[in-house]
């Protein structure tokens, strides 16, 4: 994807205070797998930890499965963490009385990845960007018009636009009202789960550049949700990379696009296009599919997958380790072997 101006990385930005801190957060699910056998244990996130800048973009990527959404929904407190914490300018999340809850909940929003099926059908929009005003406050319905039409003109629909459905726009058009429901409460972060997959590659050039430029004008943090690395270059500062539940790469953008030491994430990188000669890379084929949750692999969880694996790979589970600017969790790595 070629976006239409540069990204901002905020490198000389002022705001460079922690907003967010996970540590070690897990959400474990039990399952059933039918008669005479025994509940299963799901780790579809397993000891994730991290720090959000204010005004800076974390991206997060991975295949299908390794359990970026579910953290998202974590981080927005639409599912409680089996274990772990979410600390917010100070206050522990999942640690506060009800109230206080669900006062800092309106600061972290999130945005869906599907516009065609996060949006009432049955609503009209005004009312739909009405909703979280409703619920949260105290305002009177002509402040919530009012606030409403404002935070439309914000990004990019008119007046008109008010008192329309959502079957009667296109799907860029959707996800910009998706974006202004998640603005309605000022929120200080916002978690984009995959927000442009669903959209033709032109509208997400115009997704992508409105949100940095609400980055900008409004001083939003941001957890970017993605599988497509050729959007995570352009808007994110840092970069951490899972793999079945667990952080196998984290650092810099710059670091990771330069210089990626895990093998996952060099896969990754090498299927990515490149317009630039330059930056192409002799592309590295996984063999496999990702393993099931329900029954990993012992050691790394990658090593079936990995041609740099070996015995120790096999039967002792990695954990992230500083090599250079990055954290990594690879037996390869720490051992020189890459």
């Amino acid at each position: 994807m070629i976006l239409t101006t540069e990204s901002p990385t905020n490198t000389g930005s002022t705001m460079a205070d922690t907003i967010l801190t996970a540590q070690e957060l897990k959400q474990h699910y039990r399952v059933k797998q039918g008669f005479f056998k025994p509940e299963a244990t799901v780790k579809a996130v397993d000891g994730v930890s991290f720090t959000l800048k204010k005004g800076q973009t974390l991206a997060i990527v991975g295949e299908s499965g390794c359990g970026k959404s579910t953290l998202g929904r974590m981080l927005t407190m639409i599912e409680t963490p089996t274990a772990g914490a979410v600390d917010f300018e100070g206050h522990d999340l999942l640690n506060l009385d009800k109230q206080k809850q669900a006062e800092l909940r309106q600061k972290i929003q999130i945005i869906f990845q599907n516009p065609y099926g996060s949006l009432n059908p049955r609503k009209k929009i005004g009312t739909i960007l009405e909703e979280p005003l409703v619920i949260n406050t105290n305002m009177s319905q002509a402040e919530r018009k009012q606030k409403a039409l404002s935070i439309m003109a914000k990004v990019g629909l008119k007046e008109e636009h008010y008192n329309r459905y959502p079957h009667m726009f296109s799907g860029g058009q959707r996800q910009r009202i998706a974006i202004a429901r998640g603005l309605m409460l000022d929120p200080d972060i916002i978690v984009a789960d995959e927000p442009v997959s669903a959209l033709d590659v032109s509208v997400q050039a115009q997704v992508l550049n409105l949100m940095m430029d609400l980055q900008d004008e409004l001083g939003l943090s941001y957890v970017f949700i993605s599988h497509d690395l050729s959007v995570v270059e352009h808007i994110a500062d840092d970069v951490m990379v899972m793999y079945l539940g667990k952080v196998v790469e984290k650092g810099k953008k710059a670091d990771i696009f330069s210089n990626p030491q895990h093998p996952y994430t060099q896969a990754l990188l090498s299927s990515t296009p490149q317009l630039n000669a330059d930056k192409r890379r002799t592309r590295i084929k996984l063999e496999g599919e990702l393993p099931s949750p329900l029954n990993p692999p012992n050691g790394c969880a990658f090593h079936g997958r990995c041609i740099h694996a070996n015995d120790r790979c096999h039967t002792e589970t990695p954990t992230l380790q500083s090599q250079k600017n990055q954290l990594i969790a690879c037996h390869a790595v720490e051992e020189g072997r890459l």
